[in-house]
């Protein structure tokens, strides 16, 4: 089964109650994947890196205005990492490390915080170089909650797939980029490189 449901219907009281369920999700999560190639994922973000990406969202979306509290509760969510409860493996794409978020200042606080992390034993990070050639087309980024379903975050809506079938071919995509995905000492080159980056001049 798929379902869609439009982020104005979804942030019509704001980006705090829609954060609540996120928590709610990675709470009852033991295993998660996700798939990120263009930004950093949610749960490794910084307080300053957050906000940017919510104001975005209440800017774009045109929905009230609580940004501070949608932050504090992304912060809240967080927690999941350090629990010892919940694993996590998570694919950026390399692009997410030179999307530009807030500007230099947020984009090196965001690298230091990605490096820093690494070595959470709730966390098992990769980056996906630009030129890897992977076994599988090109797609949107998801995550995956206990290979039960599959989330996406589209421009207009949010969709859910729980299908097994659908959720299998997702498990499938996950091990053809996580071959292809730089770990270890090669991810934190590839993070170090960005760093560097968003650190000249």
């Amino acid at each position: 089964m798929t379902s869609a449901i439009p982020w104005q219907q979804r942030l019509s009281t704001g980006t705090e109650d829609i954060q609540d369920e996120v928590i709610r999700w990675y709470q009852q999560t033991r295993h998660g994947k996700a798939y990120v190639p263009g930004m950093i994922w949610g749960t490794l973000q910084t307080d300053a890196y957050a906000t940017v990406i919510l104001r975005r969202v209440v800017t774009f979306l045109g929905v009230p205005d609580d940004v501070p509290a949608g932050v504090a509760k992304r912060m809240e969510r967080q927690q999941v990492l350090y629990d010892g409860e919940h694993h996590y493996d998570v694919i950026l794409g390399e692009q997410a490390l030179y999307t530009n978020v807030g500007g230099p200042g947020v984009m090196r606080e965001q690298m230091e915080r990605l490096l820093g992390d690494m070595d959470l034993p709730s966390l098992r990070l990769g980056i996906l170089p630009a030129t890897a050639e992977v076994d599988v087309v090109p797609m949107p980024g998801f995550n995956m909650y206990d290979g039960r379903r599959a989330h996406y975050e589209l421009v207009s809506s949010g969709v859910d797939v729980t299908d097994p079938d659908e959720v299998a071919l997702h498990d499938k995509a996950f091990d053809a980029m996580s071959r292809a995905a730089s770990y270890g000492d090669a991810a934190r080159g590839l993070i170090s490189k960005a760093l560097a980056f968003w650190s000249e001049g």
